[in-house]
């Protein structure tokens, strides 16, 4: 069954589009927003070799393919933790913290953040001090935290 995706907290007029599984709304951003991170899904999935698990839109509704989506979720992180880049991590950042709120909704885990990263030699960058650290699993937990009360469903 198709529906149109309105939800009354959108501004304006503008309208709005679902990321679901099956009837289970992961997330309902206004349309620009939708378009942004499936745009973004799309040029970074080269990054970690996976399909996004995101299917085009269709009435205004995004199916997830929940394995695949977590699979691309999962290796995000894992590059995100395992890269020492700091360019690198902050481009990953804010695209990966709102996918895992998306997992989560899910009842779905993501294995890399309970990992023990290793440096990943295609990211690294050196400065002065050396070796720059790798990503923090916290920073990208509580940029989740902060993203999934600013998430509408």
């Amino acid at each position: 069954m198709l529906r149109a995706c309105l939800h009354p907290s959108v501004i304006m007029g503008s309208m709005s589009q679902c990321f679901q599984v099956g009837d289970l709304v992961l997330w309902h951003p206004t349309s620009r927003v939708a378009e942004l991170f499936v745009r973004t899904s799309e040029a970074i999935a080269p990054t970690v070799g996976l399909p996004t698990g995101i299917a085009p839109v269709v009435a205004d509704e995004y199916e997830i393919d929940l394995d695949t989506f977590t699979a691309f979720a999962d290796a995000l992180v894992h590059r995100y933790l395992s890269s020492s880049h700091t360019i690198l991590r902050s481009l990953l950042e804010g695209f990966t913290a709102t996918a895992l709120v998306m997992v989560e909704r899910a009842e779905r885990s993501v294995p890399a953040l309970t990992g023990t990263p290793t440096l990943d030699p295609r990211d690294l960058q050196v400065g002065p001090a050396g070796i720059s650290p790798l990503g923090d699993a916290e920073r990208l937990r509580a940029l989740a935290e902060k993203h999934e009360r600013a998430m509408p469903v």
